[in-house]
């Protein structure tokens, strides 16, 4: 069975219980980071929080923010230890510990209300990466990281220069960390696809008409790199602004 590495903006856990919920039974990742939860750890719906057949951690305050990550028990049958970065602020990263690797949920800050503090997390994210891949560790980074890689990553009609996630500052560090050793799934197995977008202006029907930007996205070690067969968009699922991302390894 392939190793399924799943990414999910959910743009708030209760609103989109049931499709989170219905999309797990059908979809099965044996690894889910979810980010925007929007939720306390008391708010998060009994079924949702220790949901079937997965190890669940959920790390949220309310109506802000917001990660979780979901380890499918089938695949991983001891509870992995769940920890937070020291640049943890605003409950936007939460890291599992499974064996072999490390698979880490973040949220980065959109930067719309300071952007210095978002470059500052992309910074610390950087120096993160940098430490696991000179440890040898593998890991993979999944979330929504605010930035869109290229111009490519953005529809025409949405590009503007100087728009947050858009801007050459984001970009450089986002490059750097991608460096350390990681590779971006969604490129690297998707390299000429201008249509590759994973979240949609709430408006305007943007989402039906694939209008959108790049923000979401699985890093992973070159090593487990490797291995991986697709890693494609699941436009048509949910209604969050956000569609999942499922990374799948041999």
């Amino acid at each position: 069975m392939p190793l399924k590495i799943a990414t999910w903006n959910v743009n708030g856990i209760r609103a989109r219980q049931v499709q989170v919920e219905e999309w797990v039974a059908r979809e099965q990742p044996d690894v889910l980071c979810l980010q925007e939860i929007k939720a306390a750890p008391d708010q998060i719906p009994m079924t949702l929080v220790e949901m079937e057949g997965y190890w669940c951690y959920w790390h949220g305050g309310k109506a802000y923010s917001g990660v979780g990550l979901l380890v499918r028990k089938a695949r991983f049958p001891d509870r992995p230890s769940f920890t937070h970065t020291s640049f943890d602020f605003e409950t936007r990263v939460v890291v599992a510990h499974l064996p072999a690797l490390t698979v880490a949920s973040i949220y980065v800050p959109n930067g719309g209300k300071d952007f210095p503090a978002k470059l500052k997390f992309l910074e610390a994210v950087d120096e993160h990466a940098r430490q696991a891949h000179e440890s040898g560790q593998p890991i993979v980074l999944c979330g929504d990281l605010n930035v869109a890689r290229t111009e490519m990553d953005v529809h025409p009609k949405e590009r503007k220069p100087r728009a947050i996630g858009q801007r050459p500052e984001e970009r450089e560090i986002l490059e750097r960390i991608i460096s350390r050793g990681l590779v971006d799934l969604g490129r690297a197995l998707d390299p000429d696809n201008d249509q590759l977008f994973t979240w949609w202006p709430p408006w305007r029907n943007m989402r039906q008409r694939n209008i959108g930007w790049r923000l979401d996205y699985v890093l992973a070690s070159a090593s487990l790199a490797a291995r991986a067969t697709r890693c494609p968009v699941y436009r048509e699922v949910g209604t969050s602004d956000h569609g999942p991302v499922v990374a799948e390894f041999e």
